[in-house]
């Protein structure tokens, strides 16, 4: 039983060094590839919340408890983007 596992070894043995080979650099193709694309969605997430006009809308109070007067539910969402009633704060030192 023992000479057939040696036997079996050094049959494999000139293929299992490229074999190996090419797994590691696989292995580290998918790493680079994975965190290429958690970047790239990161922005793209990014992107769009930076889309949401919240916080220069006159109806948004900046408290926690009641985001907007207006639209309550939709405050601080990407639903907020295409908000019907924003209107731009006229004079942002008084609020």
């Amino acid at each position: 039983m023992l000479q057939f596992i040696y036997f079996v070894i050094q049959a494999i043995q000139p293929i299992l060094v490229p074999v190996c080979f090419v797994s590691a650099w696989a292995i580290v193709s998918l790493i680079v590839w994975s965190l290429y694309s958690a970047v790239r969605d990161g922005i793209a997430t990014s992107q769009k919340l930076h889309q949401i006009p919240c916080t220069n809308c006159q109806f948004f109070t900046g408290d926690y408890r009641l985001k907007c007067t207006v639209q309550p539910t939709i405050a601080n969402t990407e639903a907020a983007i295409t908000c019907m009633d924003y209107q731009a704060k006229t004079n942002p030192l008084l609020y």
